[in-house]
């Protein structure tokens, strides 16, 4: 039998949906399940770990890694995939996880893959599936190692509902601090918006929205529907977007239940990082605009008069509530 490890997602004391969505896959492809949790102040979350689905949960929990460095979580990750004896390391997608993922593979002398949208076993041969050359043609590899470290993509499982496992608690010793690298700080964005990785609706708004003015006003709309708000990449070149706003092949990969595109033509660059979304709506004067191809809902107007209806209609709603 396949045996699993997810590497749990914690963010602020809070495991994040990556963690069930990784454990409840590796239950339908019949493997043995273990996830290994890594920060300070983290044992409360067993239970949580184990009723995501995890029979064995690994628990790396000392005050040095409360400021995530990659030296020492990758340690911690080698040690409980070595105790488990996992043929399988699943990270959720994240800028941490892919720092990290390397590092594990040469220690284990595994395979690496990042982001992954499947995986499958047919005996011992693991097969994943991932996206290339920006989303324009699907990969199936074959993965010619024992064992492999993935990253996968945002939204590429969903959560079984109704699954458990049995409380199973292993502490891994502290692992030594990475002498090379030392974190002293972590910064995190202080305007107080919602992270798009975190986010369930994220509305991002485009070159159509020509200056500030434009983008205030869909920022309005995020407001409204407590979204994190986006950008696309010709905001951010424009300089009216920060970087960390960028949603696309070279910015934030998004996976929400709701992606709103106001006023984005949908290059591929942005397609590559939205495409995963459950429910796309699209926005957009140009009825060729390529953003309709994939959206499930499509307004072909201008954004200067569609917004403020969409905001008229939703605060209409809120009000019956």
């Amino acid at each position: 039998m396949a045996k699993v490890l997810v590497v749990a997602e914690i963010k602020q004391g809070v495991l994040k949906s990556s963690t069930p969505e990784l454990l409840s896959k590796a239950r339908a492809i019949g493997a043995s399940t273990a996830v290994v949790a890594i920060g300070s102040n983290i044992e409360s979350l067993v239970p949580e770990l184990a009723g995501a689905g995890s029979d064995t949960q690994y628990i790396a929990d000392d005050p040095g890694l409360e400021l995530f460095s990659a030296g020492p979580v990758a340690a911690c990750v080698v040690d409980a995939a070595r105790q488990f004896g996992a043929s399988l390391i699943w990270f959720g997608f994240s800028e941490s996880s892919k720092a990290v993922a390397p590092r594990v593979a040469a220690q284990l002398d595994a395979a690496c893959a990042t982001e992954i949208n499947d995986i499958s076993l047919n005996g011992d041969q693991i097969e994943v599936i991932r996206p290339a050359i920006t989303n324009k043609v699907m990969q199936r590899v074959k993965v010619n190692t024992e064992k492999l470290v993935a990253v996968v993509r945002a939204g590429a499982f969903e959560a079984t509902e109704g699954i458990s496992g049995t409380e199973n608690v292993v502490k891994l010793s502290p692992p030594e601090m990475d002498l090379k690298a030392l974190v002293r700080e972590i910064l995190t964005d202080a305007s107080g918006e919602i992270d798009l990785a975190d986010a369930d609706i994220v509305v991002s708004v485009g070159r159509g929205a020509k200056d500030q003015a434009g983008i205030d006003l869909v920022r309005g709309l995020a407001d409204d529907l407590h979204a994190g708000f986006g950008s696309s990449r010709a905001m951010v070149d424009g300089g009216f977007m920060a970087h960390n706003k960028q949603v696309g092949q070279t910015g934030k990969i998004v996976a929400p239940t709701l992606y709103m595109a106001i006023g984005i033509s949908g290059a591929i660059q942005h397609l590559a990082g939205m495409s995963g979304s459950k429910v796309i709506l699209a926005v957009n004067k140009d009825p060729e605009a390529p953003i309709f191809n994939v959206a499930d809902y499509g307004i072909v107007g201008d954004l200067f008069e569609v917004v403020p209806i969409l905001q008229e209609e939703i605060r209409k709603i809120k009000a019956k509530q």
